[in-house]
């Protein structure tokens, strides 16, 4: 028999081990939707195994969770944001500390590989057509998210304003897109792919990071038009532009280069754990994960 003092010991003991003062804490990082794979398969879990935290992670558009945090609607540790764009949301309502450049992309036509029209897409990734007329084709069906909401969704429709005038196609964007906000052609972001990869959807553009992520094939685009380049934001990408109601008022927003920034909102509840991840993000081991999942290299200067 156990005697009772060793009981009481190890009845303490449990109680102890479950009790919150010694659970593990819980790192909250709220990230644009098309990041999915880098941050819940690499940089979230590694970083809470070295850290002994639990990864809660949350993808969905970028604009979508700006408001929410802005409105008080969400708190995280961390917020990551696909251009500079969702940053602002957060430095109006006063909750931005500095928001910094962990990593960057390019903007491609993605496809399915199992779909009926694959052949014509990788017809058109070897220059046997351009890519626009597959998109044409009758029955091929294009999958976006929605630009209110979703920088990507806003980008998908800047890249077709660009080839409209770089191809130098009239009404390219209505023939493909019809209205800004398609019902047909619009999904969540994190369920994008996902459509892709099970050939419900034929393609669709797409940041070159999370393609890659999920191996599926794409086709490279011209720099004039993937907003990739800081260089050609004044010159070239500021051709395009939507006008998007916010609060009741239009709102004209154009293209910004594809880096993406994180920063801990003033509200953080463990905001001295976020700034810990955003150092592991920027770090040897952190940069070699984002390249490994098709990122590129941080560009520009941190937000303030």
């Amino acid at each position: 028999m156990i005697p009772r003092c060793i009981k009481a010991f190890l009845v303490t003991g449990v109680l102890m081990a479950t009790s919150p003062a010694f659970a593990k804490p819980s790192l909250q990082i709220a990230y644009a939707g098309s990041m999915g794979v880098v941050m819940d398969r690499y940089l979230g879990p590694a970083f809470c195994k070295a850290h002994g935290c639990v990864y809660e992670g949350q993808g969905q558009g970028a604009y979508g969770l700006a408001h929410r945090i802005a409105g008080h609607a969400l708190t995280t540790d961390v917020f990551i944001s696909i251009t500079p764009g969702p940053i602002l949301v957060l430095k109006k309502a006063g909750l931005l500390t500095k928001a910094t450049p962990v990593a960057s992309t390019q903007m491609v036509m993605a496809y399915s590989p199992t779909g009926p029209y694959a052949n014509l897409f990788r017809r058109a990734s070897r220059g046997g057509m351009p890519w626009y007329k597959v998109l044409m084709t009758q029955g091929v069906t294009l999958g976006r998210t929605d630009p209110q909401t979703d920088p990507q969704g806003q980008n998908i429709v800047f890249t077709f304003q660009l080839a409209e005038r770089y191809y130098n196609q009239p009404h390219l964007v209505a023939k493909i897109l019809g209205p800004l906000r398609n019902a047909s052609q619009i999904f969540t972001e994190p369920s994008l792919l996902a459509r892709l990869e099970a050939g419900q959807i034929a393609a669709s553009l797409s940041y070159l990071s999370a393609i890659r992520s999920l191996h599926l094939p794409y086709i490279k685009l011209p720099s004039e038009i993937n907003l990739s380049d800081p260089r050609l934001t004044e010159s070239w990408y500021h051709h395009a532009h939507l006008t998007l109601m916010h609060q009741g008022k239009p709102q004209v927003v154009r293209p910004q280069p594809l880096v993406f920034y994180a920063t801990v909102p003033k509200d953080a509840p463990r905001p001295r754990l976020g700034l810990a991840f955003i150092h592991f993000m920027q770090s040897a081991q952190g940069q070699k994960m984002f390249q490994a999942t098709g990122y590129s290299k941080p560009l520009g200067a941190p937000l303030r």
